[in-house]
């Protein structure tokens, strides 16, 4: 018995016996144009397969007739941009931090270099604009511990702060008065209310004129007079409106209590004397380099 075909009465093509809702769907074959399109795009893909790396094996892949790699090609693009920076660089690690920056070509180098190891080895602690955070200090300020000069940043970035493995790591130590038993609690209270009015904060008159006996006898000596602070040791200053680890006179007290201390890697033997500089001149060029 001959199979049943179903035409369509309307165009008299065959339909491929599916219904929906009453509408039929005829049988038309798919247009050359289109099969050809197709076919091609499977020999494309086989052709590819063999030119480059596609199929998985169990621990690597199929490296293709060609022997290109997305890996291999980023490779010689980092070659050869080096080897056009290469002449640059020498100059920069012969050269002093100062002759960089007054070397305009050269400064222009150093602070692109300098800004691509910042975004992979700093912003992690100073943030991606270098504005830091509690605990981590601004770079783009004039409030500088240990100096703002290039020789300094230099010496900063390259030694480190408080790292114990650099034995010429910049190192300065606040006594834990309260913990240590160096001041009494009405003491340290007194001496908060004297800090915040260094900085222009309203505080309590009594507490700050006892405060300031209390800091003229324990303070002053690395704080200076006025609390302007002693780059020499890294005190910081206390007559400005900076704090790294707040400004409110509870994180004056349990700073004065507890010290925190924060610790700076030393990047010279990380990253190689080159990269320090660079990193030197871009820090400085931020705005607060003095």
């Amino acid at each position: 018995m001959a199979d049943h075909k179903d035409v369509d009465q309307i165009t008299g093509v065959e339909t491929t016996g599916h219904s929906w809702d009453g509408i039929k769907e005829l049988n038309n074959p798919l247009p050359r144009w289109w099969l050809w399109t197709f076919y091609a795009t499977i020999v494309f893909a086989l052709v590819y397969t063999v030119l480059y790396p596609a199929w998985p094996m169990v621990n690597s892949a199929t490296t293709g007739l060609l022997g290109w790699s997305s890996r291999g090609d980023l490779g010689a693009e980092l070659a050869a941009a080096n080897a056009a920076r290469a002449g640059q660089l020498e100059k920069i690690s012969a050269l002093s931090v100062e002759e960089i920056a007054a070397d305009p070509d050269l400064r222009t180098v150093a602070i692109a270099g300098g800004r691509a190891a910042f975004k992979v080895n700093c912003v992690q602690c100073h943030g991606s604009g270098a504005e830091g955070g509690p605990g981590y200090p601004n770079l783009n300020d004039d409030a500088w511990l240990w100096g703002g000069q290039l020789d300094a940043i230099h010496t900063t970035l390259e030694h480190g702060i408080r790292y114990a493995s650099d034995a010429d790591t910049r190192v300065s130590e606040m006594p834990a008065f309260g913990r240590d038993g160096i001041l009494d609690r009405a003491q340290i209270g007194d001496v908060a209310d004297y800090v915040l009015t260094l900085g222009g904060t309203a505080a309590d008159p009594a507490a700050a004129e006892r405060g300031a006996v209390v800091y003229a006898e324990n303070c002053a000596a690395c704080h200076g007079d006025g609390g302007e602070g002693m780059r020499e040791v890294g005190a910081p200053a206390l007559n400005d409106a900076i704090w790294l680890f707040g400004g409110a006179k509870d994180d004056i007290v349990r700073q004065v209590t507890t010290p925190r201390h924060g610790v700076m890697p030393a990047w010279g033997t990380r990253l190689g004397e080159t990269t320090v500089k660079e990193l030197t001149v871009y820090v400085h060029s931020l705005g607060g380099g003095e």
